[in-house]
Order: structure tokens, then sequence, then C-alpha cells
């Protein structure tokens, strides 16, 4: 049986071609990522407010239309009709898109932490007061949801901390970048 990459090789018919393929990719920078919200007006305030997220655009809504500005149905299906969006950026420039949906209307996860589904499970931001923003995000309405943790037993300034935002979205805290704690580690 042949694998997918001799399959791609034998169709190709230029080994400069296959070459390409068997390359380390570029590594690309993380853009943005999504987090969908029940109030799109209060999550503003609060990613504004208690993590220091800068506001770009919005709030706007977005609604199906013909043409061109109906294509996100060729995303999010056939019954969505409308929602609120902003765009807001983090203190390393990575964007945060904040979604309401109003047509079909939003819904909460319950539970808010499906550990055991496939798909993203949170988002992490670096502050090396972590007690300070823990408590926060607690004081906010959102929540602490673990304790914190050392994140390398042999460095006990290393730390992290789980938490979840007023709106049931996973909010991690390390004290360090990610490079920082992974990148010379031997574990």
């Amino acid at each position: 049986m042949s694998s997918i990459s001799d399959s791609i090789e034998s169709h190709s018919g230029d080994s400069a071609e296959s070459h390409k393929l068997d390359a380390k990719p570029y590594p690309r920078a993380v853009n943005h990522v999504g987090v969908g919200v029940s109030d799109i007006k209060q999550a503003i305030d609060w990613y504004t407010r208690v993590l220091g997220f800068t506001l770009l655009m919005g709030p706007f809504e977005v609604r199906v239309k013909p043409g061109y500005e109906g294509n996100q149905r060729d995303v999010l299906g056939e019954d969505f009709t409308a929602m609120l969006q902003a765009h807001l950026v983090s203190g390393n420039g990575i964007g945060i898109e904040l979604f309401q949906l109003i047509d079909p209307p939003h819904q909460k996860r319950e539970p808010s932490l499906e550990y055991w589904k496939s798909g993203f499970f949170h988002i992490c931001i670096t502050d090396p007061n972590i007690e300070e923003l823990a408590a926060k995000i607690a004081e906010s309405g959102g929540r602490q949801r673990s304790k914190i943790w050392r994140n390398n037993s042999a460095m006990k300034e290393y730390r992290l901390c789980y938490c979840e935002d007023p709106f049931g979205n996973i909010i991690e805290i390390y004290t360090h970048n990610y490079e920082t704690l992974y990148g010379g580690l031997v574990r």
C-alpha cells in the first residue's frame, strides 16, 4: 500500500516539486483568535479593562446580504443571518475577534470546559503578576478555575493558572512567554 507522500511524488513528475513538500514550512505567525460572547459591549469593556487589550474596530453588525457581503454563510452555514463583531488587539499584536451571534442567537457552552472534545481549548495571556491578574479576572465577573501551579519543578518563577472570562471562555495565564518556558527546558 502506498503512502500519501508516494502518491504526491508520483504525480508531481518533478523532483524539485517533491523536494518542496519535504522542506520545513515557513513558521507562520498567529494572526488572531475568534471568541464567541453573549454580550459584545460587555465583552469589549471586560477585555479592554481587565486584560488591557485595545479596541480597534466595532462593535458593528454583520448581516447576510446578497453578493460578496453574504459570504459568511460559506463558513457559518445557511442558518446564519446576523451577528455583532468587534476587533481588539493584545499587547504583542495578536488580534482578538469578538462575535455575538444574533440570528441564530448565541448559546453559552455548558460546561464551559469540554476538555474531552477536540478543538481550540483556551487562549493564554502572559503576565508576570499572575496572582493579581487571576484575582482581577475573578473580581470582574470571570473566575479562577485552578490554583497557581509551577510550570517547571526546577524553576519556581515559571507559573501558570487557568481562569475563565464572564462568557465561559477559558483563559490561561503564564508568567513568562511561551518560548522562554518551553524553548530551553529539559524535562
